[in-house]
């Protein structure tokens, strides 16, 4: 196959712009995604009775809905109930939604292995909801967690090749470009390619990293 290497290095830094607009997107979109699934967890750790329910319906709503069509919603449907958003505020909202769901369900995970003994002597020292939570439940159970809030954030960061619907310049919208305007598409595809493969590599293998040390430091081996 005869590519065009011209080509691929005049709009490689186009791509790597493009991908620093997707991280950053992707950032804010983790970061409320972590705050909005640990907050259901707590309400449905502590079977806060209203709270509870509202957050096990939409865990199972953000879960069972592409990202696509909460996307659309957000922006094509929005606008017709007097309410307009950016495309990149719809970008994150979007990615948090989607991410709120899995996100409690890892923290779910972790939550459920702490021990229940461990919970009662946190109790019985007079350690209020809040403190047992900070100082005994979350930090073993983000050990547990790890692994899969480590997939999550991998999930979330591809999920971001959807943000080219709204017409946000991130990779795939520049590959499509490309391809449109000079028929590329090889060497546009195999830019995007190394593109996602530039971020998410080297990042999968910090957060395997990571795993296995909080593993090491869980378990002393």
């Amino acid at each position: 196959m005869d590519l065009d290497y011209a080509f691929m290095l005049k709009y490689a830094p186009h791509f790597a712009g493009a991908a620093l607009t997707a991280l950053r997107l992707a950032f804010w979109g983790i970061a409320f995604s972590c705050l909005l699934g640990l907050a259901c967890c707590l309400f449905r750790f502590y079977r806060t009775p209203a709270l509870g329910r509202i957050a096990g319906a939409y865990i199972e709503l953000s879960r069972n809905t592409p990202l696509l069509v909460q996307l659309f919603f957000l922006y094509f449907g929005l606008p017709k109930a007097g309410i307009f958003l950016e495309a990149e505020q719809c970008a994150v909202l979007g990615l948090s939604f989607l991410g709120g769901g899995y996100m409690a369900e890892a923290f779910r995970s972790g939550f459920e292995a702490v021990s229940r003994v461990q919970i009662e002597a946190g109790l019985s020292l007079g350690l209020g909801r809040a403190q047992l939570v900070a100082r005994v439940i979350l930090p073993q159970a983000f050990a547990v967690a790890v692994p899969a809030l480590a997939a999550n954030v991998i999930f979330l960061i591809k999920e971001t090749s959807i943000f080219s619907v709204l017409a946000l310049e991130d990779p795939t919208f520049l590959a499509k470009d490309l391809i449109g305007m000079y028929y590329n598409t090889s060497e546009a595809l195999l830019l995007l390619v190394l593109t996602y493969l530039a971020v998410l590599l080297p990042l999968s293998l910090f957060l395997n990293r990571l795993e296995k040390r909080v593993r090491h430091a869980e378990f002393g081996r």
